[in-house]
Formats: C-alpha cells, structure tokens, sequence
C-alpha cells in the first residue's frame, strides 16, 4: 500500500509540475502574442508616418521646382526689361552717347 501511494504521489507531483509548466507556457504564447499585436501597431504608424514624409518631401520638390521656375522667369522678364531700357536709350535723342554707354554697362 505504501508503494502506492508513493506512485500515486509521484503522478500528483508530476501532472501539477506538468500543469504549471503548461500554464507557463500558455501565459508566454498570450504574452508574445501581445507583444505581437503591438508591434504590428507600431509598424503600422511608422508607415503612415513614412508616407506623410514622403508626401511632404516631394509637394517639397515640386514648390522647388516651380520656384525654380517663377525664378527663371523673373530673370527672362528682367533681361527683356533691360534690353528695353537700352533700346529706349538708344533711340531717345536726348540721350547722349555717355549715358547710353554707362546705361549699357549697367544692364550687362
């Protein structure tokens, strides 16, 4: 009888380690699990936020361009202006040859 109970001991002993070992590891699974689902979350926001950067960088590229743009612009009506000025100097006869010349040393 005492064997017995010895073994029925031992098999107690061992489905409660069996048992808690289990618990361990179901708890763990949900833990992971968790750790999982927020991951997931924060990879997620790290792609909207990379796509809003994206967008941003190149509205950025664009303004850039048409900067660029409204610049050369700017420059071609600045040149014409110029080039008006002189033809106005060059044909106004009130205007002598010194200040034709200077005016054209200004423009260039």
């Amino acid at each position: 009888m005492e064997v017995v109970l010895i073994v029925l001991a031992v098999v107690v002993i061992a489905l409660i380690a069996w048992a808690l070992v289990r618990k361990r590891r179901d708890s763990r699974r949900e833990e992971a699990g968790e750790l999982r689902r927020t991951a997931r979350g924060h990879e997620l926001r790290a792609e909207r936020e990379e796509a809003g950067a994206q967008e941003r960088a190149a509205r950025a590229k664009r303004e850039a361009a048409a900067a660029e743009l409204q610049a050369a612009r700017a420059e071609n009506v600045r040149a014409e202006a110029a080039d008006h000025q002189q033809r106005a100097a060059d044909v106004d006869p009130d205007s002598d040859s010194d200040d034709r010349a200077e005016e054209g040393a200004r423009t260039r």
